[in-house]
């Protein structure tokens, strides 16, 4: 893997789109510190401290929303407006068809209606967010105009962020809405590393406990690598052709299928499922408002809902792995991998064509995915429980944030491997 850094640093083109991201990565960093203007920093760090909701946010915003910048809603209304566009693709038929047969303007079209529901829930997100602020004394102007001022800087916010994530998709190296949450999490762990080191050097901290969590870090990173690695690699035979006068014998091929189909979005569903109804009510309860039924619910949740407790965790662990097998169910669709094995005149071996081939293959993603499922689950909630028993609250080793990482990482290192061997493939062409 290092090699092969190494030569892609050797090649121009690669170089330069390299260049184009870490040229990317330095704007993000610059509009971090684009402040709202008029922001009370006390009152704003009150409200943070209050709300889990509002952490969420944070670690995917590179420290954005702690300082309050015009880009503090992150990215985050983008990933959910392109989830749900997935979605929809399934349930509506004219979507499925557009994606499937409408080639490139089709997918123009869809990317088209993701960047409108993209600007509809930024509105939305930030009509919520502002109002709260407000309400909680985080604005020293109050008024109508500021407030509709707030709320269009950070709808521009979100916007530009993805446009700078689809201008490093074309012109660099990745996916360029995924690098833009990797670095919004790596820039975290900076503040992380002081933190725990301040912590440990003033005796706060046992010795004993931080080496045990760092080896625990690795491993847990080790098996997301497994995880995001690891495929089930299904036998299929192609049955011999007829070329002209020509006899060409089948060939024997696999179809891989991925372990970990759901990615990460099994454990955001989880987390916005789990968080939104009680900052909703924390933003209907600003200043004990509340009465009756909405106060009573509101200090339920606090008791026995709040997070690291075992009701949280046990709900947090069933929903990971309901929406695993959901997503997974989406993303893989094992009639249409049945159906094009049939025309292109594959099999799987021993197992006739059509019907029969969907119920295989359905068999075999179904105990992946209960694999895969029951890892994320535990993968969700151990972090928190790694973090109380040994009492380290100053590095949030969080369970999104290390799938995305890694994953991140090890996407953009297989497009680099693959512009590679294109490069040399193209060399042996040129050179024949």
């Amino acid at each position: 893997m290092l090699n092969n850094l190494r030569a892609a640093l050797l090649v121009p083109e690669i170089r330069k789109r390299v260049g184009f991201v870490l040229f990317a990565f330095a704007w993000f960093i610059f509009m971090i510190h684009v402040q709202l203007p008029n922001v009370n920093e006390q009152a704003w760090q009150r409200v943070l401290s209050s709300g889990t909701f509002y952490n969420l946010l944070g670690f995917l915003s590179g420290g954005a929303l702690q300082r309050l910048s015009v880009i503090a809603m992150g990215i985050t209304p983008f990933i959910n407006a392109s989830i749900i566009m997935q979605l929809m693709t399934v349930v509506l038929p004219q979507l499925e068809e557009l994606a499937k047969k409408g080639g490139e303007e089709g997918r123009r079209k869809i990317g088209q209606y993701t960047r409108w529901l993209t600007i509809l829930l930024a509105t939305v997100q930030g009509t919520f967010m502002a109002n709260s602020m407000r309400a909680s004394g985080v604005f020293y102007d109050t008024s109508v105009g500021y407030l509709l001022f707030a709320i269009v800087a950070m709808v521009a916010g979100t916007l530009f962020l993805m446009w700078l994530g689809e201008q490093i998709s074309d012109r660099g190296i990745g996916n360029g809405v995924s690098l833009i949450i990797f670095i919004g999490i790596v820039l975290r762990y900076p503040t992380y590393v002081a933190n725990t080191y301040s912590t440990a050097a003033g005796g706060g901290l046992s010795l004993l406990h931080l080496v045990l969590y760092v080896l625990m870090a690795i491993v847990i990173i080790i098996s997301i690598v497994f995880l995001y690695q690891g495929q089930r690699r299904v036998p299929v035979q192609q049955a011999r052709r007829v070329v002209g006068r020509k006899m060409f014998a089948g060939r024997s091929t696999y179809i891989p299928l991925r372990l970990n189909n759901a990615g990460v979005i099994s454990i955001i569903f989880a987390i916005s499922i789990l968080l939104l109804p009680q900052q909703a009510l924390s933003w209907f309860n600003r200043g004990g408002s509340a009465h009756g039924a909405l106060a009573a619910v509101s200090n339920w949740l606090q008791a026995y809902f709040a997070p690291n407790t075992l009701l949280y965790n046990a709900v947090y662990f069933f929903l990971v792995v309901i929406f695993t097998f959901f997503y997974s169910s989406i993303v893989l669709n094992t009639r249409d991998v049945a159906d094009n094995l049939k025309k292109s005149g594959s099999f799987i071996p021993g197992i006739r064509p059509g019907q029969p081939t969907v119920d295989y293959l359905n068999k075999i993603l179904y105990r992946i995915t209960t694999a895969a499922a029951i890892y994320l689950g535990l993968l969700a909630v151990l972090p928190s429980v790694l973090q109380q028993g040994l009492s380290i609250t100053t590095f949030y080793l969080g369970s999104t944030s290390l799938l995305i990482v890694v994953g991140v990482a090890l996407d953009t290192i297989n497009q680099i491997e693959a512009r590679l061997a294109m490069r040399d493939y193209k060399g042996f062409i040129k050179s024949r």
